[in-house]
């Protein structure tokens, strides 16, 4: 087992890391605690900046302890700026166990949607004497809440899958296949410098576009086609998230119609949008719209979710949940319509909210596209 403490690295504590510890001791008031543990890597990345895959981050009032394990020694050195950094040989709540980082009989948070029921297990074994209190969504508000540094990382990914969509379309046209398109789709944004992609592109076709999630198959486009795409990926640790709508030739007048009514509806809850309102609301706007238009019962899923480290984090926009939403928050806009067997549409844009309204991060036209 080795430890690194090398307190000369953190000096001088830079503002934002400091201000976001500052937000995590915030809890510890809340619940009357003493200590929390951070374990999902993306809010320990929020909180330090290190972009490794194994981390502990435990803060107390008084102190801030980073364990990772020796892969990482040097990539720790050189993204953690503040706290004790541990370098660990074997499991980092072993080590920090042993090296007495918590009191016994302390009280600690634990984020307990990130742990599974075989991780808790094992700390409490590891810590018989701490009082462990799970609390879930710890700090999902305080990551939705994005700095106008997070922001830009936002904008900046969603430019790269702008770019990406219209380097794309002359690709589009018949015979080429669902699984084709999704290669070059991840093959186009790794070019343009993503690390990797959010998710599994969906290229949907024909009848597989009326598939909220479908998966590429090898289907080959044919001629009248409607075709969904929607795509993703990290830029610099964050996502960008977008759909489009298009179709192989003249569109039907149904298409035209369902189009218009989703495109309208997405519309409607971007008008609204802003913060202190719920997603509860601007679902409701949008899902308003695909009702009068007479395709409510088409509307199967949410109108859409947090992005940012994750492609898919707090806050929901739904009919079940009443997420108020804070300054600062970037959420996708995505209302959809889907006929089985026949066809679907959605359309999904960024946004991000401010106190008076929202800015609309992509850039790609929403027109029906008749390629």
């Amino acid at each position: 087992m080795k430890s690194l403490v090398d307190r000369t690295l953190h000096t001088a504590a830079p503002t934002v890391e400091a201000a976001r510890i500052a937000q995590i001791r915030r809890h510890l008031e809340a619940h009357d605690a003493d200590a929390v543990f951070v374990s999902a890597g993306h809010d320990v990345r929020w909180a330090t900046g290190f972009t490794g895959s194994n981390a502990l981050l435990i803060v107390t009032h008084g102190s801030i302890a980073f364990l990772t394990d020796g892969r990482y020694d040097e990539q720790a050195k050189r993204e953690v700026r503040l706290g004790d950094v541990h370098i660990v040989q074997g499991d980092l709540g072993g080590f920090a166990a042993k090296l007495t980082l918590v009191p016994e009989g302390a009280s600690v948070l634990v984020q307990s949607d990130h742990l599974t029921v075989a991780a808790f297990e094992k700390l409490k074994a590891q810590f018989p004497t701490v009082g462990f209190v799970p609390v879930p969504s710890l700090l999902d508000a305080a990551v939705a809440a994005k700095s106008a540094d997070e922001i830009e990382r936002v904008r900046a990914a969603q430019a790269v899958t702008d770019d990406v969509f219209s380097a794309l379309l002359p690709m589009i046209r018949p015979g080429v296949t669902e699984q084709a398109l999704a290669a070059e789709i991840t093959y186009a944004h790794l070019q343009r410098g993503a690390s990797a992609m959010s998710f599994e592109p969906i290229v949907a076709s024909g009848p597989n576009s009326a598939l909220p999630h479908a998966r590429p198959t090898t289907r080959v486009l044919q001629d009248g086609d409607v075709v969904l795409i929607d795509m993703g990926a990290y830029v610099e640790g964050y996502s960008s998230d977008m759909t489009r709508t298009l179709v192989l030739g003249q569109a039907s007048a149904e298409v035209r119609h369902v189009y218009a009514a989703v495109l309208l509806a997405q519309e409607a809850a971007i008008e609204i949008a802003k913060a202190g309102r719920s997603g509860t609301e601007l679902d409701a706007a949008a899902r308003s719209v695909l009702v009068d238009a007479g395709y409510g019962d088409q509307f199967s899923h949410s109108l859409g979710h947090g992005v940012g480290l994750r492609v898919h984090e707090w806050p929901r926009l739904s009919q079940q949940v009443e997420h108020m939403l804070p300054v600062g928050t970037t959420v996708t806009i995505e209302p959809g319509v889907y006929l089985p067997g026949r066809f679907g549409v959605r359309i999904e844009d960024i946004i991000v909210l401010d106190e008076t309204g929202c800015d609309n991060l992509t850039s790609t036209p929403k027109t029906l596209l008749e390629l």
